[in-house]
C-alpha cells in the first residue's frame, strides 16, 4: 500500500488544491442559485462529515429536523438533495416525474452492470424504456409471477422442513430465509438445475458490498486516481469478470439445449434469450443487456425479501398480541388443511397488513435509489440544479408523527383503515417502501408473493419464542445499513411444530 500511496501523494495533493481553487473561482464568477437549506460545509469535503456517527437514514432525519424537509448537502463534488416530506415526494414522483426519471452515473453501474446496460441503474432513455417494458410485461408480469408459484411452494416446503429438523433447538431464521430467497430467484432465473448457482450467489455477495455505500469515486468523480489507490476500481472489475464468466457459461448452456426440458417451463433467462432471438424490438437486446437484467433480478429479489421477513418475524415476536392474531387468522382460514397453498393467501388480509406495517417500520431500502435531476427545477420554493442527485428518505417519512399515529409502534391494524394508500391518492406518498413514479420497483408484486406465502407458512406450522425463554421485549432491533436494511444480529428463534 505504501508503495502505491507515496508516489501518488503529490498528485492527490495537487488535485485537491485544484479542486479548492475551482470552488473559490466558481464562487467569484457564478451567481449562487437559491439552494435548499442544509448544514455548514467544509472546503472540498462539503457536508460529508455530517453523515458520520449514525446510519445515513437516521442521520439525515436528524438534519432535516433542524433544516427542514428539503435538504441540500454537498458531498465532495456532487449536489445531494434529500426529501423527507410526502408533498415534495409527490412533486418528484408525479408533478416533475420525467425531470427526475434518470439515475446518476455510478462506478458500479459502469464496471459491474455492463456500463449501465440494466434497468435499475440505466439513465432515462430509449434503452431504459425498452428494458422497463420487458420487465413489466414479460419477466415480472402477473402471469409470470403466478407461473413461479410452484417454485415458491417447493422452496417454502424446504424451509419448513429445515426448521422442523431443528427439533426445538434455536434456528437461525435469518440464514434460512436468505437461503430460501436465493434458491427461489435462482430457479426463477436459471431453472431447476444450475451447476453455477452457488458460485454466482457468492459473486453477487461481493456486488452487494460495492453497492452498499458511497464510493470515493462517486463523490469525487474527477479524482479517478483515488479509486485506483483504494482498490475500488480493481475490486469491481474483478467481481465483474467473475460474474461475467459464470453468466456466459449459463447462457451458453441455455442456448445449447434450446427450449426448456427440465419440467419447469421457461425460466427468466429463457424469456430474455427468446426476445433477443425474435427481434422486433426498438433496440437490439444485447447479451450485455441480458446479463445486466439478470443481475438486477438477483439484487432486487434476494436480500430484500428475506430482510423483510426477518423484520416481520422480529416484530411479531416482540408483539405477542399481533403474533396471536396473525396466527389465528392463518389457522382459522386453513382449518382442516395440512399445508399452505398460494391460493390461500387471498383469505389472509391481516397477514397482508402485517407485511405492510413491517415495510413501513423497516423498509428494506430506507433511502430510495438516487435519482438524477435532468434539468433545473423549482421544488418547494428552492432551486434544484440540473445534475443534482435526489434521495427520498422513505424511512423518515414512514416514521413521521405528522403522517402516522404512534409511528414507532407496530400496529398492522392501521392498514385496515388506510387501504387508500395503494390507490395513488394523496396519502400514497406517505407510504413508499417501493418508490414511485416511472422508477417504482417493478418487482414489487414478485416480492409480495414470496413474503406473504412464506410468512403464512411460518405462522401456520410453528409457534415461536426466543431462546432461553427470554421476554419478547428483550429482542433487539439494531440495524445494519447496506444495500438493504437488515438486522445487525441474526434472528435466532425456537420453533415448536404445530402442523402435520
Amino acid at each position: 500500500m505504501e508503495s502505491l500511496l507515496f508516489p501518488a501523494l503529490p498528485i492527490i495533493v495537487s488535485t485537491l488544491l485544484l479542486l479548492l481553487l475551482k470552488q473559490l473561482t466558481k464562487g467569484k464568477h457564478t451567481a449562487k442559485p437559491n439552494l435548499p437549506p442544509g448544514p455548514w460545509k467544509l472546503p472540498i469535503l462539503g457536508s460529508i462529515h455530517h453523515l458520520l456517527g449514525e446510519h445515513p437514514h437516521r442521520r439525515l432525519r436528524t438534519i432535516a429536523k433542524t433544516h427542514g424537509p428539503l435538504l441540500h448537502l454537498k458531498l465532495g463534488e456532487i449536489n445531494l438533495v434529500v426529501i423527507t416530506s410526502p408533498d415534495l415526494v409527490r412533486e418528484v414522483f408525479k408533478t416533475h416525474d420525467l425531470k427526475f426519471a434518470s439515475r446518476p452515473e455510478l462506478l458500479a453501474g459502469k464496471l459491474i452492470f455492463y456500463n449501465d446496460s440494466d434497468f435499475a441503474l440505466a439513465p432515462y432513455g430509449k434503452l431504459w424504456i425498452q428494458l422497463r417494458k420487458i420487465c413489466t410485461m414479460e419477466l415480472l408480469s402477473v402471469r409470470s409471477i403466478k407461473s413461479f408459484g410452484f417454485v415458491r411452494e417447493d422452496e417454502g416446503n424446504r424451509l419448513v422442513e429445515s426448521i422442523r429438523a431443528a427439533a426445538g433447538s434455536p434456528v437461525n431464521l435469518s440464514k434460512i430465509l436468505l437461503s430460501a430467497a436465493n434458491a427461489t430467484i435462482a430457479r426463477a432465473a436459471f431453472g431447476k438445475e444450475c451447476a453455477h448457482e452457488q458460485n454466482f450467489l457468492s459473486a453477487m455477495k461481493k456486488t452487494f458490498k460495492y453497492l452498499s455505500g458511497f464510493s470515493v469515486v462517486d463523490v469525487f468523480p474527477s479524482l479517478t486516481l483515488l479509486g485506483e489507490i483504494a482498490g475500488v476500481r480493481r475490486g469491481m472489475q474483478r467481481v465483474h469478470r467473475d460474474i461475467d464468466a459464470i453468466l456466459n457459461e449459463i447462457i451458453e448452456e441455455h442456448e445449447a439445449k434450446g427450449l426448456k426440458g427440465d419440467g419447469e417451463g421457461e425460466d427468466l433467462l429463457d424469456v430474455l434469450l427468446k426476445l433477443q432471438k425474435q427481434g422486433g424490438l426498438d433496440l437490439p437486446l444485447t447479451h450485455n443487456n441480458v446479463k445486466a437484467v439478470i443481475l438486477d433480478l438477483f439484487l432486487a429479489g434476494t436480500e430484500t425479501s428475506s430482510a423483510a421477513l426477518e423484520w416481520a418475524m422480529t416484530e411479531l415476536v416482540r408483539n405477542p398480541n399481533v403474533m396471536q392474531k396473525a396466527q389465528a387468522e392463518v389457522r382459522r382460514a386453513l382449518k382442516g388443511k395440512t399445508k399452505v397453498e398460494e391460493k390461500d393467501i387471498n383469505k389472509l388480509p391481516y397477514l397482508n397488513n402485517v407485511i405492510q406495517e413491517t415495510l413501513r417500520l423497516h423498509p428494506t431500502g430506507p433511502l430510495l435509489v438516487p435519482r438524477l435531476c435532468r434539468e433545473t427545477v423549482e421544488l418547494g420554493g428552492y432551486t434544484v440544479p440540473a445534475g443534482s442527485r435526489v434521495v427520498v428518505n422513505a424511512w423518515a417519512i414512514m416514521r413521521d408523527a405528522r403522517w402516522w399515529e404512534d409511528p414507532e409502534k407496530f400496529i398492522p391494524e392501521r392498514f385496515e383503515m388506510l387501504k387508500a394508500l395503494d390507490s395513488g391518492g394523496a396519502a400514497a406518498f406517505e407510504y413508499i417502501p417501493f418508490g414511485g413514479g416511472r422508477r417504482i420497483c417493478p418487482g414489487m408484486a414478485f416480492a409480495y408473493a414470496s413474503m406473504e406465502y412464506w410468512l403464512a407458512l411460518l405462522l401456520f406450522h410453528f409457534d415461536w419464542e426466543l431462546p432461553e425463554r427470554r421476554r419478547p421485549e428483550e429482542l433487539d432491533v439494531e440495524e445494519t445499513f447496506g444495500l438493504t436494511l437488515t438486522r445487525k444480529n441474526d434472528l435466532r428463534l425456537v420453533a415448536t411444530s404445530v402442523g402435520a
